[in-house]
């Protein structure tokens, strides 16, 4: 009975059938939708079920300040009675300012912070060791989810992506709720939110490999960086309404900042089951690994070829994909015949050895185009099969230092503005937790960015490192000038928040879903969420050292934590140093090449009287 109850079981989760909702809208249509239709579809579910997935993490960031004692024991209160002060009406009235009132002793001033929180901090964690608590429960959801990431990978790649996907939405559901229950049924043992953290981790570990895999079934490499780009500001935005939710709930009670991205992610989940498309197959459509229009277009979109027409007497500028569909076979270049074996004196022709278009990374063609191959239905791709891929071992250690400062900003950003002055004033607990969101905002843009460059330079590694340098300066800058005034604190974290949340967003979606493609898996598309689980869980390892060592260190000062941060943004750049020099390498080879094919173009012409 046992072992037929757990095949029932796996028969569900692991056997992938249509969604119901998508059977329904078909049979009400009586025909099919187009490829546009389902991939916009694709998008917007798998964006939707994310920013709840990051929504629901947000709110142990928001009550840090109510949890623990020192942000309670400011003697502030608010300058305005409903808790507005009209003279800072600025970003649309999410800022208010709270300050000392010189009329107040510092008992009745206390007093009246306390009144306004509704707190008093809450056990555990209004002891000594408060922030150093914190920060274990910081450590037990994240080493959870980086820890479960490696299987989630492994078990997206052999079950039903939807099924997955689903069951993980509901669990992490029933455990963000259940650490905000704490607050109703007023637990007070640390070690119950301890394990309701780490479970809640294991199952949000059930998201990134998956949605990255669906996107890689649906879209393939033209303008992967920029589609990617975009579609990771779901991760920003969750950051955002999560951030908005649950400083908003403040008031009612910290419980119920976990009980509402809880809702909010249980009717995600409900969507991902009636709506998400795993694959094209699933509605009886092509891959766009196996359209030939579309292969044509990822390989030879804009491209053109500068070809001497032996059998005409003149050169034509043809585009590379419309000749090779007229021929109906790989475009062939003479001028790349030549350079194969030289000209007649047995001198090399200055395009010699010189690749037909340009490629990437010059590692086996790491990210380029070429490399991509139809995906197959081979069998599954193993742990140590997918590290082996190069490129991912690399990539996996710089998302591990971008992640560690990425997600001290999305843990610890509400409480370091609550405790630091800005223009020589303290802001409240719900304002600190808006304003924080304007972090995710510049990581918004960031994302795109790095996106859109790294297709335009089809320089991935070197993208990404550009930017992990340029948040030096920036986290820099944050630290020492962010405190001079509200603007200067603005302006100053958007941009951290663009150079911090830039390569990450890249490595972490197009980056993984290029690996997932390379063409040492020969074709095999079972792969993509054994990458992707092995490149975000070694970064979800940092995610969770980083707001670790800021419990602990922030205890010395904020600038030993900034310190932490620009170390850890140096490492993650140097970490691609190999990448970026095999990236210049191929760079400079594409210039000489077609360099050199002009050269040999304009010679042939002027030897055979057409120049």
């Amino acid at each position: 009975m046992r072992k037929k109850g757990l095949a029932e079981m796996y028969s569900f989760v692991g056997k992938r059938r249509t969604a119901p909702g998508i059977l329904l809208l078909r049979s009400l249509r009586h025909k099919n939708y187009s490829v546009e239709y389902y991939r916009t579809l694709v998008l917007t579910v798998t964006f939707i079920a994310y920013a709840c997935y990051h929504a629901s993490r947000k709110p142990p960031s928001i009550v840090k300040s109510v949890l623990d004692p020192q942000a309670s024991s400011l003697h502030l209160h608010p300058a305005h009675p409903s808790g507005f002060d009209p003279s800072h009406p600025w970003a649309l009235n999410l800022v208010y300012i709270r300050k000392p009132d010189k009329n107040h002793s510092l008992l009745e001033s206390l007093a009246d912070g306390l009144d306004q929180q509704g707190e008093s901090g809450w056990p555990p964690f209004d002891g000594k060791e408060g922030k150093s608590k914190l920060g274990e429960i910081d450590l037990a959801f994240l080493a959870a989810y980086a820890f479960g990431m490696y299987f989630s990978g492994h078990l997206g790649d052999r079950l039903d992506l939807r099924n997955f996907l689903s069951i993980g939405m509901l669990g992490s559901a029933a455990f963000v709720c259940l650490f905000g229950f704490g607050y109703f049924w007023k637990i007070h043992v640390f070690s119950y939110y301890f394990v309701v953290q780490t479970m809640a981790g294991l199952f949000q570990a059930t998201g990134w490999p998956s949605v990255v895999a669906i996107m890689g079934n649906w879209f393939g490499k033209s303008n992967r960086g920029l589609i990617m780009g975009i579609w990771n500001a779901h991760t920003s935005l969750g950051n955002i309404l999560g951030s908005v939710a649950a400083a908003s709930m403040l008031q009612y009670g910290w419980g119920w900042c976990f009980v509402l991205p809880g809702v909010f992610l249980i009717l995600a989940g409900a969507v991902v089951y009636l709506f998400l498309v795993v694959d094209p197959s699933d509605v009886d459509l092509p891959s766009p690994y196996e359209d030939p229009s579309q292969e044509e277009e990822n390989l030879y979109s804009g491209e053109k070829q500068s070809l001497f027409v032996e059998n005409g007497s003149l050169f034509a500028d043809v585009e590379a994909g419309s000749l090779e569909k007229a021929m109906g076979k790989k475009l062939s270049n003479p001028v790349a015949e030549d350079d194969q074996t030289g000209d007649e004196d047995g001198e090399p022709s200055p395009g010699a050895g010189c690749p037909l278009r340009e490629g990437g990374a010059g590692h086996e063609g790491l990210l380029s185009a070429q490399d991509e191959k139809p995906p197959g239905d081979g069998e599954a791709v193993g742990f140590l099969r997918a590290l082996a891929i190069p490129g991912v071992a690399q990539f996996a250690l710089c998302l591990f230092f971008s992640k560690l400062v990425a997600y001290t900003f999305l843990y610890w950003l509400p409480f370091y503005i609550r405790n630091t002055k800005i223009a020589g004033e303290y802001l409240s607990d719900e304002t600190a937790g808006n304003l924080s969101t304007l972090f995710d905002m510049g990581g918004v843009v960031g994302g795109i960015l790095a996106g859109h460059i790294s297709d335009s330079m089809n320089a991935r590694a070197t993208t990404a490192a550009g930017f992990t340098f340029c948040a030096i300066p920036m986290l820099f800058f944050y630290n020492i000038y962010g405190g001079l005034s509200l603007y200067a604190n603005v302006g100053l974290m958007i941009l951290a928040g663009l150079f911090v949340n830039g390569p990450y967003a890249l490595i972490s979606t197009a980056v993984s879903a290029d690996l997932g493609t390379h063409s040492s898996l020969k074709g095999n598309a079972k792969a993509l969420a054994t990458v992707t689980a092995i490149i975000d869980g070694t970064g979800s390892v940092g995610a969770a050292a980083g707001p670790l060592l800021t419990g602990y260190i922030s205890q010395r000062g904020w600038n030993d934590v900034f310190f932490m941060l620009m170390l850890a943004a140096l490492l993650a750049g140097l970490s691609l140093s190999n990448l970026i020099f095999e990236e210049m390498v191929e760079k400079f080879k594409n210039w000489r090449c077609e360099h050199g094919k002009l050269t040999q173009s304009l010679l042939t012409g002027r030897d055979q009287g057409y120049v």
